[in-house]
């Protein structure tokens, strides 16, 4: 990684776009120190401290803290990529979508117009909520009269205007920096959140004990974390290659074609998702009724909630919470097999295959092909929803039993990863681009 990075430096071009890259990053620290005007920040801060982290910890890290200093990025890129998810299923459900997305660049220009449109409605309707559970908890610095109502616009504008702004450095990092903007603006945030989680853990487990127990407790936690990054490596690199053969076809005296390629089937090939669908899928409901002040009570609409609740799962004092776990596991290998069922069609690569002559080894054209990559498909695909579960699990389970309360978790170490290793991808792509256009120019 480092010697890619040190070739990267050497090429002028790549040089600008990583200290474009680097400029935006530290934008966007700046931003998330500046707070929305019109909010008790301190009033609101001791709310913060005050909850369990029902689903606020991962909300503050993919954040870079910004929701818990409510800063003007508070509502952070998460508008963007809900919209983005969404457009994703309704360009499989809506045929008009479906056509733009095949138009090729001028239907992706399109698509990505009316993807941004829904990211400012959706941050629009995020903060309207948001400012409304701010004014019921009395966060709000006026709350009554004309004083009061320009408040709640402030406020409203102030977050919408973050998440807009956010989005737009995202989409300028795509276009004159390296790797993907969202992608990026996302890791920087949880990365930003790792030192204090980090420096938790140093005080928790290390800090005052006596020498044996520090170095054992030390060790213990370097290498759960190295573990976890090397198994999230290896599900993001793991992939099963299909073979295809191309028949041979005459053109004029000559006979062309007839390569050999594959096709890679990527073990994990939903990413994140799942584990973000599933998370918001249960974190969501408990997260507005903390605001509201509701899940309090002895009720079993609070008991339901607390079982939805992180903070509850594996607690030795209260297993039975721990169902939500299983209902969490159970949607991640679920949302698993949703995603990929929508972003990989065996039946159209069949097609493709047919038309432009290619088979594999074995298997009929048509159909059969199609049924035997849905196969291969549904098996690699389990495997890859349960290592998402697993790492998933592993913060969990030393949240409840140990009461390390940290805000990263195996979510934050896959988006790093997977960004990370990407990103360094697409600048060795660009470093081949320039060495290849050196060799034509001589």
């Amino acid at each position: 990684m480092l010697e890619t990075l040190r070739n990267a430096f050497k090429i002028k071009d790549i040089r600008n776009r990583i200290v474009f890259t680097f400029l935006m990053l530290i934008v966007i620290r700046i931003g998330s120190q500046l707070p929305v005007p019109g909010v008790n920040g301190q009033a609101f801060a001791q709310w913060f401290a005050s909850q369990t982290q029902d689903g606020m910890g991962f909300f503050d890290a993919i954040t870079g803290g910004s929701f818990y200093n409510m800063s003007i990025f508070a509502l952070n890129i998460t508008p963007y990529i809900t919209s983005s998810i969404i457009m994703q299923l309704l360009t499989i459900a809506i045929p008009k979508l479906e056509e733009m997305h095949r138009d090729g660049e001028e239907g992706r220009k399109k698509i990505a117009e009316i993807t941004r449109y829904l990211t400012v409605a959706l941050a629009l309707i995020e903060a309207t909520a948001t400012t409304i559970g701010f004014r019921r908890g009395g966060y709000l610095r006026a709350t009554q009269g004309a004083e009061g109502v320009l408040t709640i616009i402030m406020v409203i504008f102030a977050l919408t205007a973050g998440s807009a702004i956010l989005m737009w450095i995202g989409e300028r990092i795509t276009e004159r920096g390296v790797g993907n903007g969202i992608s990026i603006v996302l890791t920087i945030n949880i990365i930003s959140r790792m030192p204090n989680d980090i420096g938790a853990l140093y005080d928790q487990f290390v800090a005052g004990k006596n020498v044996p127990k520090a170095i054992l407790a030390a060790v213990i936690i370097v290498a759960i974390i190295v573990g976890m990054v090397l198994f999230v490596v290896g599900l993001q690199g793991g992939e099963r290659r299909i073979p295809v053969q191309y028949s041979r076809k005459i053109q004029g005296r000559k006979q062309v074609g007839g390569q050999s390629t594959h096709i890679p089937l990527k073990v994990n090939t939903s990413g994140v998702i799942p584990v973000i669908f599933a998370q918001s899928l249960l974190q969501t409901p408990v997260i507005i009724a903390s605001f509201f002040g509701a899940g309090d009570g002895t009720g079993i609409g609070s008991q339901i909630l607390r079982g939805m609740s992180q903070s509850n799962w594996c607690d030795p004092n209260a297993p039975v919470y721990s169902i939500g776990l299983a209902v969490y596991i159970v949607l991640i290998i679920a949302f698993a097999y949703f995603y990929t069922s929508i972003t990989f069609n065996p039946l159209e690569v069949a097609n493709n295959m047919k038309k432009a002559g290619g088979f594999i080894p074995g298997i009929r054209p048509g159909k059969p092909t199609s049924d035997y990559l849905n196969r291969i498909l549904n098996y690699i695909v389990f495997i890859g929803a349960v290592g998402l579960a697993f790492i998933a699990f592993v913060p969990i389970f030393f949240n409840g039993v140990f009461g390390a309360d940290v805000s990263f978790g195996g979510t934050s170490i896959i988006i790093i990863v997977g960004v990370v290793i990407e990103t360094l991808k697409q600048i060795e792509s660009q470093m081949r681009v320039r060495y290849y256009k050196g060799f034509l120019n001589d």
